[in-house]
């Protein structure tokens, strides 16, 4: 979460406006890119699960993983949004020292 600070402050050069705004670019960005990532892995093993259940479970058994599904990326969104809030933050400044 360091390296955001770090990151920001090289490409804004002692701009206060311009640090804050890439610290808030950086970090959604990073959120964005790991949301993608877990995203496509979470929906990729309920495919998975779900293809070999349908193996597995009869017909009349069958059951709908949609619900399951939303209820893991909201929490996946939730936890995100959080480390994304703390990321912030941590490397927001209020007044050049």
């Amino acid at each position: 979460m360091k390296r955001i600070g770090i990151a920001a402050s090289k490409i804004a050069k002692g701009n206060l406006l311009l640090y804050n705004s890439y610290v808030v670019l950086i970090a959604f960005l990073f959120s964005l890119f790991v949301f993608i990532v877990s995203g496509a892995t979470v929906v990729f093993a309920f495919v998975i699960i779900a293809y070999l259940s349908n193996e597995v479970i009869p017909s009349e058994m069958e059951r709908n993983w949609s619900s399951v599904r939303m209820v893991c990326m909201v929490v996946l969104t939730v936890v995100i949004g959080i480390f994304n809030l703390l990321a912030i933050s941590q490397n927001i400044k209020i007044q050049n020292k």
